[in-house]
């Protein structure tokens, strides 16, 4: 994969691969888990939600001309099972990185791209996506529990336990980085006469804003058996809002070299 583009052809993914598109002249990407047989799984909002935010909306009329399975999904769930095509919506296709080392990730240009921590197997992703569809993944919320917040569980099956923090996500911490570095680097406008200089500090801050948020360096992130999610997602009914007690993932410190 290049620095500055992911993109891939349909011949070089593999089932179990995170993949993703951009929308709105790459204003935001939408992701997904391509499970074969030209269907991918992924998390969006339903068109009633109060959801406002730029993301996929699912539109609950649309229909699919060459498989009649695609659009399937439980009642008042957004996770669905489309068509690669209708999931593409004529955009590009690009692969998500796992693994990678933190020279990389840093150089990335944008967030939402790759990320330090391991994959699982490709087996264990698709049984993950596809229990998931039959059973949902909560609420959607754009910095908390988005698409690529989705496609990123069932990759490791990590969970953040600050649940008011910041989410997994890399496309919403670039969102979130981006202020975040020019507001430090505000008073440096004293000390750095240059504006070269202030525009440097600034995206050293907000590539390491987003290094910091990445799952794979967090330590705030619990191993969750996708059995196991709907009380962590607040669904269950007996333990509405609980955390399983789950053993701390140390091995997801371990980087490619």
């Amino acid at each position: 994969m290049g620095l500055l583009t992911n993109r891939v052809e349909r011949s070089e993914i593999k089932p179990g691969d995170h993949i993703y598109t951009y929308r709105a002249v790459f204003a935001y990407s939408h992701h997904g888990i391509y499970v074969g047989g030209s269907k991918v799984v992924h998390f969006t909002r339903i068109e009633n939600s109060s959801d406002t935010a730029d993301d996929e909306v699912l539109n609950l009329s649309s229909s699919c001309p060459t498989f009649p399975d695609c659009g399937f999904r439980q009642p008042s769930s957004g996770v669905v099972l489309s068509c690669l095509d209708c999931f593409l919506k004529n955009g590009s296709l690009y692969y998500f990185e796992y693994g990678v080392t933190p020279s990389v990730f840093l150089a990335k240009v944008r967030g939402g791209t790759c990320t330090t921590a391991a994959s699982d197997s490709p087996e264990t992703v698709i049984h993950r996506a596809m229990h998931l569809l039959q059973n949902g993944f909560g609420n959607y919320d754009v910095f908390q529990n988005n698409c690529e917040d989705f496609a990123l569980y069932c990759k490791t099956g990590l969970l953040t336990l600050d649940r008011l923090g910041a989410g997994r996500s890399g496309q919403a911490s670039s969102v979130i980085g981006v202020p975040l570095a020019a507001l430090i680097s505000s008073p440096l406008k004293l000390l750095i006469p240059s504006p070269v200089g202030v525009a440097t500090v600034t995206a050293g801050m907000y590539c390491m804003s987003r290094y910091a948020t990445d799952i794979g360096v967090r330590t705030d992130v619990i191993k969750v058996a996708v059995e196991d999610l709907a009380m962590n997602l607040g669904l269950g009914s007996s333990n509405e809002g609980a955390v399983v007690v789950a053993q701390p993932q140390a091995s997801n410190r371990q980087v490619a070299g």
